[in-house]
């Protein structure tokens, strides 16, 4: 057994920080700088648990048995497929929320509350946990007290859980900071396609929403396509540089939004 490198252990301290330090502290800037109410961080998230956790997931549940490897195994396919899923479920969810919810003073501060808090708890459970769980094998390991944990358990289940966790000491340490960068990416996107729909609901504007499906389902579309061809390292700077070209212009109408 192997040894994870500090520089490893270094990498999922900061994705763990990332994923739930920045939804946090985000939290914290809207409720006491922005106003912002915190109903709307537990609305967001809990849309996103519904709809993109539950729903979608019943819905790939049903497409990938109804057509398995003829939908799998085509790349173009699955892109378009998982990024126009993504997109309709996740914003569609924001859009009924919006609505639902749009008596509990909707507005632009707590749209952005919103989108910290869909994009918050997504990277919770999706880096903060695994990094969580990472940190405390990689520990185990490096003391020379995981292998005990294994010694009762069958011989085929062993086995495979020794090719998981050696990937801990055999993956390239930047690549554990990658999840910190990507989930930075990620809520940033959020925010600004919580902002997008906001104004869809506010001035019912349907068009909007199509927008905001859109432009999720090409950003999810894109990366499943460029992880084919491309590093991890130039997918995340490829999202980098879109996310914030997109960050620019909503900001900018964002800022020139004023409320009646």
């Amino acid at each position: 057994m192997g040894t994870v490198s500090t520089l490893s252990i270094l990498g999922m301290c900061f994705s763990l920080i990332v994923s739930i330090g920045v939804p946090i502290g985000l939290m914290i800037y809207a409720f006491k700088k922005m106003n912002a109410k915190l109903i709307w961080f537990v609305i967001g998230a809990v849309t996103f648990v519904l709809f993109a956790l539950i729903l979608e997931q019943l819905l790939h549940y049903v497409m990938v048995n109804r057509f398995g490897e003829a939908l799998t195994g085509n790349l173009i396919l699955k892109a378009v497929y998982g990024g126009l899923a993504a997109g309709i479920f996740e914003e569609v969810g924001r859009f009924v929320s919006m609505n639902l919810f749009k008596k509990k003073a909707l507005n632009k501060q707590n749209a952005f509350m919103y989108g910290v808090g869909h994009g918050g708890i997504e990277a919770i459970l999706i880096v903060g946990l695994t990094s969580i769980s990472n940190l405390v094998t990689s520990i185990m390991i490096n003391q020379g007290t995981f292998e005990a944990t294994l010694s009762g358990l069958d011989p085929q289940v062993k086995e495979q859980t020794m090719a998981q966790i050696s990937l801990l000491w055999t993956t390239k340490p930047l690549d554990f900071y990658l999840g910190g960068v990507e989930r930075i990416c990620a809520i940033v996107l959020h925010i600004c396609l919580s902002y997008i729909v906001y104004k869809a609901v506010k001035e019912h504007k349907i068009y909007l929403l199509a927008l905001s499906i859109m432009i999720h389902a090409l950003v999810d579309c894109i990366t499943v396509i460029m992880a084919a061809y491309l590093s991890a390292y130039m997918i995340e700077l490829v999202l980098v540089v879109v996310i914030a070209i997109l960050a620019v212009i909503v900001y900018k109408k964002y800022s020139e939004d004023i409320e009646v």
